[in-house]
């Protein structure tokens, strides 16, 4: 599931031969054995919890009336795409064996690498979003519609499976010495191209671009706010989308810096056995972390967006307290007189200024 074939084998297989000599990597293996199944177990409970209630959120409390509601709904796609995939890995890394045959690794790695590549751009396009609505505020009233959302989210996930599809098309389950593996293979002529294509790819997708985004967007955001009178607006405005932003720059940054340490670690005089070991833990440290970033955007917006926590009480008592309790007095109001009172057209237009 990673983009290099030394990260990816070493949870496999006993040796790496990538280092002057040959390197046994039994440690490696032993420890994602025991590591990542019971982590990803609760990972896929917890994310998969919080993603789909950002989704009935999203539909059926917002009913998805802002382009930032469009992109809101699709980062929770992508991250679904990545939870989908995690109970696969786990048992991959637990079993130190491929039992599910070719045709699932090569899908499996697909949706690993589309719901990565595809949260990474909708991550970006929501500080795009952000910036925008805030400095460029005229313009966004025309350009900031829901069918622009619709159209920018299908080109959004075209580019994120053509990023995918050296990794799909690599990727394939053999059979290594006992057992099978689920690992990409470049043509051996251009095996060193491929494999500094992949992280680099990785690299600049998942690194750098975000981060120039970021840089460029805020800084005209925070000058425009400068000039702000309501401080309150002025904090509300942009603290959402920073801290998904933010987020995920802690949990994936450290993986792309290990991935490109791992491709050139000729260049950086990592190429012995020891330190193949310790970047080969690094990685299975560090892409470990960045999987449990599935469950951090839910969390984010329950303690970022107030107006979330609000849709969420009220979709509590709709569809969940109603069921429980339906004699309740307290549960007989409609939910809708409940929302009115934080959701009118004024409040729903003030929105796209404040986030979530």
């Amino acid at each position: 599931m990673n983009d290099t074939t030394t990260t990816t084998t070493s949870s496999t297989t006993d040796f790496d031969y990538e280092v002057a000599e040959p390197c046994q990597k039994t440690s490696v293996k032993e420890v994602a054995g025991q590591l990542l199944p019971p982590l990803y177990a609760l990972v896929v409970v917890f994310g998969s919890v919080g993603n789909i209630l950002v989704i009935l959120i999203l539909v059926t409390c917002k009913r998805l009336k802002s382009m930032t509601d469009i992109y809101l709904l699709n980062l929770a796609v992508s991250d679904m795409l990545l939870l989908l995939t995690l109970p696969f890995w786990a048992h991959y890394s637990a079993a130190y064996s491929w039992v599910f045959g070719g045709a699932v690794c090569k899908l499996l790695t697909g949706l690993y690498h589309i719901g990565y590549f595809g949260g990474v751009l909708f991550i970006i396009l929501l500080t795009i979003d952000r910036y925008l609505a805030i400095v460029h505020a005229v313009f966004a009233l025309k350009a900031r519609t829901v069918t622009f959302g619709v159209v920018t989210s299908g080109v959004t996930w075209l580019v994120a499976l053509f990023a995918s599809l050296p990794g799909i098309i690599f990727i394939k389950s053999q059979r290594e010495t006992l057992r099978y593996t689920c690992s990409p293979y470049f043509p051996p002529h251009q095996y060193h191209f491929w494999r500094k294509f992949q992280a680099l790819k990785r690299v600049l997708l998942g690194l750098v671009l975000p981060l120039l985004v970021m840089v460029v967007c805020y800084s005209g955001i925070l000058r425009t706010l400068m000039r702000c009178r309501n401080e309150k607006r002025r904090h509300k405005a942009v603290r959402l989308i920073f801290a998904i932003m933010v987020g995920y720059f802690l949990f994936w940054a450290p993986h792309n810096i290990v991935i490109l340490l791992n491709t050139f670690s000729n260049l950086v005089a990592l190429n012995n056995c020891s330190s193949s070991n310790q970047l080969d833990q690094a990685s299975q440290v560090t892409e470990t972390l960045g999987m449990t970033h599935c469950c951090v955007n839910p969390i984010i917006y329950a303690f970022v967006g107030e107006k979330f926590r609000r849709y969420l009480s009220a979709f509590f008592r709709k569809h969940v307290a109603k069921c429980l309790c339906k004699q309740c007095a307290i549960f007989q109001r409609d939910a809708s007189e409940r929302s009115s009172s934080f959701y009118t057209r004024s409040t729903g237009e003030q929105e796209v200024s404040t986030g979530l």
